[in-house]
């Protein structure tokens, strides 16, 4: 019975450190994926003490473990009580969201075909030939900042035209694409583009220490998912490791 007991106690101190590791895994990739959490909160509200205590208990860990992430807490009075970060969000993103929640809309309410058609094409275009023929024409770069105002004429060019040709059937065809996707009636594209990016907010309103760190993990794994964060790397040497003594 004793040696049931003492395999049961170390089950259960095994499944803790299970947790635990789990726990510090994603803590510990936070900045790998998230440059900035925003706390908000309200100092005299009851509805905030769940933000308010997560916060405190777990700021000193984050920060040990995320050194170059911000995490900021933010009080006014009657604030939401929530967090935000920043994703970045590509257009591609928000024609997926619209396509699958049915943003593509009429007037009468019906689903606007042609709209639906042109973000489908939108999301085949082939970004690496894209990027490939920009630079078919040796010398010449038809994204250069300010080309139309110093070169309004370019397009006649005979030799960029030729060179260019498959590039700009592309680009056009862009263009022509994202006209009809932003011609949707009561601003569907702009409001299609907000509702996305409160995705990057999470209320608590009277939310607990569980329920604001399980918002905290939501975040993380929406960073991984849309966020591609390249590693700080320092500009200099901080540690150096001496060779062999008799070389």
């Amino acid at each position: 019975v004793g040696w049931c007991i003492l395999v049961r106690e170390g089950a259960r101190k095994g499944q803790h450190r299970q947790r635990r590791s789990g726990t510090m895994s994603w803590r510990a990739q936070l900045s790998r994926h998230l440059t900035v959490l925003r706390f908000f909160a309200c100092s005299e509200s009851p509805s905030s003490r769940g933000v308010f205590g997560w916060y405190n208990k777990n700021y000193e860990e984050l920060k040990m473990l995320n050194p170059t992430m911000s995490l900021m807490l933010r009080t006014t009075e009657n604030a939401m009580p929530a967090i935000t970060t920043e994703l970045d969000f590509t257009t591609d993103d928000l024609l997926r969201n619209m396509l699958q929640t049915g943003k593509f809309r009429n007037e009468n309410d019906t689903i606007a075909i042609d709209r639906v058609e042109a973000a489908k094409a939108y999301l085949e275009t082939d970004w690496a030939a894209l990027r490939r023929e920009r630079w078919a024409s040796p010398g010449f770069d038809p994204e250069k900042p300010f080309l139309d105002k110093t070169n309004p004429d370019w397009r006649s060019d005979p030799k960029i035209a030729k060179d260019l040709a498959l590039y700009l059937e592309l680009k056009d065809s862009l263009n022509e694409q994202m006209q009809v996707i932003k011609s949707g009636p009561n601003n569907e594209y702009t409001r299609a583009e907000n509702q996305l990016l409160m995705c990057q907010r999470v209320d608590l309103w009277c939310a607990g220490e569980s329920e604001v760190e399980s918002a905290v993990q939501h975040l993380y794994l929406l960073g991984r998912r849309f966020n591609q964060l390249e590693p700080d790397y320092p500009e200099h040497i901080t540690e150096f490791y001496p060779g062999a003594s008799d070389l």
